[in-house]
């Protein structure tokens, strides 16, 4: 039997329950799925039989035969407090009856309250707003800015990274997948991603996670480093030594003496919600200073909430960065991205005149303010906490229970859960097996994320509004799933 679907929330009002699209005949809907689907959205679609999306609301969608779905990836991990949420709706539909676009040449007051409520947000001196309109353009604007303001040119970020798709961005970038055989970031460099589960070094203790890796600590036996790190791990561990030994290798052989930037995600997010040694991006920011570098924070994927002890995720590696870029669930959607950084290296920036034509757009200022004041009204990152914590737990649970179940990791509503051939090898479980979990998964109501080097993990990011009962549903369909993949391996 499949899981029981949970009931419709009771706040679903009659303009909320599902309209079938009237726009066009069931003919040619089907011809539009099987002949004209643009085959770039058929590349990334990940599934055999795709979702034809028609509707959303709250944590829920439906498609175009009013199939309704528990969404878990939120657009990746970008509809950050619900789809056509009451209170973000109402604020886009007043801007739309007011001002659709100005220029920011003239003063608009939106915009200035809008960046106003969002400094507000971040530490001193992390003041000056720059408004654009995709993650790829607020990393891009942030390398030229580290650039402009240090006089320096290289930048490193780490491997299995994601910072953007645009050609100054895919330097940044380190996955193959999303690369392609032209001349794109010069001056980037990647180093070693300190990941604790599939790297060289980790241990039981490493991350800030509520769930660690299963594997013993690579510290050494019988040393006061081994007891240190058995039961802090936060200042003496010796994964964390080793990942920052091999930062600066690079240092001393690729990188010239004086760098631009160091750009980190504080929990990666394409890459598979890979955690790092507690201690590793306090330790890097050092280093990065030391070479006349700028720390960036990319909070594409961790920042409003979404890890659940903190509104921005590099809060929680106890470290101030110099620049900080934000998208995706800054506006639940709306096209929107942010570069805030200092007085500082905003007065180095006035050396030239940087514009963006739709940076700043009124409609995404009042979208983008009504997702602060939901964030807050709702307990949005309360919810990430507590059911990011419950799933978190659960899913351990799962690793426990099946062998292709290697890591599960993350914190709030950020989560990956990372698949291989069995636990002695971790050896990435083949794509086209991950797909059949992922496409059951789908097929019993649910849709999650894959992500990782290899494609071998799941990503669970939904929007900071679902229910324990939302939870406990994709618990159940998710263990249908594994389930089922076991069975259908065991048959002769």
């Amino acid at each position: 039997m499949h899981p029981v679907v949970p009931p419709l929330p009771l706040m679903l009002s009659t303009d909320t329950v599902f309209f079938p699209p009237q726009d066009m005949s069931k003919e040619r809907m089907l011809d539009i799925r099987q002949n004209n689907c643009n085959p770039m959205t058929m590349k990334v679609t990940y599934y055999k039989k795709p979702v034809h999306i028609h509707q959303g609301y709250m944590q829920w969608l439906w498609d175009t035969d009013g199939r309704r779905y528990l969404d878990l990836f939120a657009g990746v991990a970008t509809v950050s407090v619900g789809h056509c949420h009451p209170k973000v709706t109402a604020a886009a539909e007043k801007q739309l009856r007011r001002l659709w676009h100005t220029t920011s040449i003239y003063m608009y007051p939106t915009v200035h309250e809008y960046t106003d409520k969002l400094a507000a947000l971040l530490p001193d001196p992390l003041k000056v707003v720059y408004l654009v309109n995709s993650g790829s353009e607020a990393n891009d604007l942030a390398m030229l800015m580290a650039r402009v303001h240090t006089g320096n040119f290289d930048i490193i970020t780490l491997r299995g990274s994601y910072h953007g798709g645009s050609p100054l961005a895919t330097g940044l970038t380190s996955n193959s997948a999303y690369k392609f055989p032209v001349a794109s970031g010069f001056g980037c460099h990647n180093t070693m991603c300190p990941d604790v589960f599939r790297g060289p070094w980790g241990g039981r203790h490493c991350r800030d996670s509520p769930v660690q890796t299963v594997r013993n600590c690579s510290c050494s036996q019988g040393t006061i480093m081994h007891v240190l790190c058995f039961c802090n791990c936060y200042y003496h561990c010796q994964a964390n030594e080793m990942y920052i030994d091999q930062l600066k290798e690079m240092f001393a052989t690729t990188v010239p003496n004086r760098i631009a930037a160091f750009f980190g995600e504080p929990i990666q997010g394409v890459g598979g919600a890979v955690q790092y040694p507690k201690n590793f991006l306090k330790e890097t920011y050092k280093l990065v200073r030391e070479r006349g570098g700028l720390c960036i924070a990319d909070e594409v994927q961790t920042g409003f909430g979404r890890t659940g002890s903190h509104f921005w995720g590099f809060q929680g590696h106890g470290v101030l960065p110099d620049m900080v870029t934000m998208a995706k669930g800054i506006a639940n959607g709306f096209p929107m991205a942010a570069v805030v950084t200092t007085q500082e290296i905003a007065r180095s920036f006035a050396k030239g005149v940087h514009f963006n034509t739709f940076g700043g757009n009124p409609v995404a200022c009042a979208i983008a303010s009504s997702v602060l004041d939901t964030i807050k009204e709702d307990g949005s990152q309360h919810i990430s906490a507590n059911i990011g914590t419950y799933l978190l737990h659960e899913l351990a649970k799962l690793r426990e229970k099946y062998e292709i179940v290697g890591d599960v990791r993350g914190k709030g509503l950020m989560i990956g859960v990372e698949m291989v051939k069995n636990k002695a090898s971790q050896e990435p479980l083949p794509p086209q097996d991950l797909g059949e979990i992922f496409e059951d998964t789908k097929d019993m109501g649910v849709l999650i994320g894959k992500g990782g080097l290899y494609g071998q993990t799941f990503r669970i990011k939904p929007p900071m509004c679902i229910t324990k009962a939302d939870a406990d549903f994709f618990l159940a369909v998710f263990n249908r799933a594994l389930q089922n993949y076991m069975e259908r391996r065991l048959k002769p």
